[in-house]
């Protein structure tokens, strides 16, 4: 897809998590359309199926519905809330992953898109979500504050802006980040930064 000259009309919400964790990610996952499976993304595939299914019912007081497409003519971003809750008037979107909280915040950023969308959709404001930890067991409260909503947009026009430009992002340099990404053996960051800094080979003088 190198050169492209046309920008896709909607970006995938998911691809939002994995332009927020690293851009070459997003190049390999989205421009690219590569992946590569390990325990971890593959637990959670399956941990996800149950929410898949979607539907409705009710859970105590709230109602929640089960994999809904929700869209943003605005921004030009489409997807699926695993799923959306309505108690006592508010809704807000509800994202299941595997494992433990992250660091990054990129798990923020996919959660506060959907929101983004629901807004759209619906006409009203949505203050806060939630993302279930499936580690933990437990939901983290995430806020849709101005700075999250902010880094949520231009989280959106890089994605964009990458995928008009077709080109593979080079790799970051946080060892931190490569150690927890399942492409790091198909990115190959180490070997990539060595070659950048060795000394160029200059051959036989003679």
């Amino acid at each position: 897809m190198s050169g492209m000259s046309a920008q896709p009309d909607f970006i995938p919400l998911a691809m939002l998590n994995a332009l927020a964790y690293c851009p070459r990610r997003f190049g390999y996952e989205f421009i690219q359309a590569e992946m590569l499976l390990n325990e971890h993304v593959v637990e959670g595939l399956l941990r996800h199926q149950g929410v898949d299914l979607g539907g409705s019912a009710w859970n105590g007081e709230a109602v929640q519905e089960r994999r809904v497409y929700v869209w943003s003519e605005r921004l030009r971003v489409a997807g699926f809330c695993d799923l959306v809750e309505s108690r006592g008037g508010e809704h807000y979107p509800i994202e299941y992953k595997n494992g433990r909280p992250g660091r990054w915040h990129n798990d923020h950023v996919q959660l506060c898109a959907q929101a983004l969308c629901l807004e759209e959709r619906s006409g009203v404001r949505i203050e806060r979500g939630y993302i279930f930890y499936f580690a933990t067991r437990r939901r983290e409260e995430v806020v849709f504050g101005a700075e999250l909503r902010t880094a949520t947009e231009r989280v959106v026009a890089e994605a964009h802006r990458l995928a008009a430009t077709g080109e593979l992002p080079p790799p970051i340099d946080h060892p931190a980040k490569c150690r927890e990404c399942s492409l790091e053996p198909m990115c190959l960051p180490n070997e990539l930064q060595l070659l950048r800094t060795a000394p160029a080979w200059e051959g036989d003088a003679s």
